[in-house]
């Protein structure tokens, strides 16, 4: 499958993401729970880049942080598609 804008796919955070977001939460006197490297959240792709690898998308959260051209994989840092029970 290719990732198209509107999908939701699954994103672990990268030890970037999550200073960031901790950063971004304080600075705005948002409060939320506790986020660390590897923990996973449902994104949107926002975006897709033509002539990029098909698995190259900008999944993005609650919030508002930009994952910029994220792979698809297992490892924080990488999106996945959600798992169907």
């Amino acid at each position: 499958m290719v990732p198209t804008p509107g999908r939701i796919v699954m994103y672990g955070l990268s030890e970037d993401d999550a200073r960031h977001i901790t950063q971004q939460r304080a600075h705005h006197g948002v409060t939320g729970n506790f986020v660390r490297e590897g923990d996973r959240y449902p994104a949107v792709v926002v975006r897709t880049f033509p002539g990029n690898p098909a698995d190259v998308a900008n999944p993005d959260g609650e919030d508002t942080h930009w994952a910029n051209s994220r792979h698809e994989g297992d490892e924080p840092g990488t999106w996945a598609w959600p798992v169907r029970s």
